[in-house]
């Protein structure tokens, strides 16, 4: 099993991609969209995630995206995100 990486790091990371996909994680926490179970989940993916390397690469180069890259372990529920943000609208 490969030991899970720093907290902090990745934390910052997935706010990073969804900060990069224009995804309101914030809001929908405060609005009972996203859950504190939901959020620890995401983070903790992202810990054991392999291309956390390609990650920071990608979020570097400063690029925004309407999806976060195929290769991002938490594309799809920032995906989730995101749309149910612009249901609730």
């Amino acid at each position: 099993m490969t030991p899970l990486g720093d907290l902090r790091r990745h934390f910052l990371l997935v706010k990073g991609m969804a900060k990069a996909t224009d995804t309101d994680v914030e809001g929908a926490y405060a609005a009972g969209r996203l859950d504190q179970d939901e959020w620890a989940e995401m983070v903790r993916a992202c810990r054991g995630c392999q291309w956390t390397k390609g990650c920071e690469a990608w979020l570097d180069g400063g690029q925004g995206a309407a999806v976060a890259p195929k290769p991002c372990c938490n594309r799809a529920r920032l995906a989730m995100v995101r749309l149910e943000e612009e249901l609730a609208g």
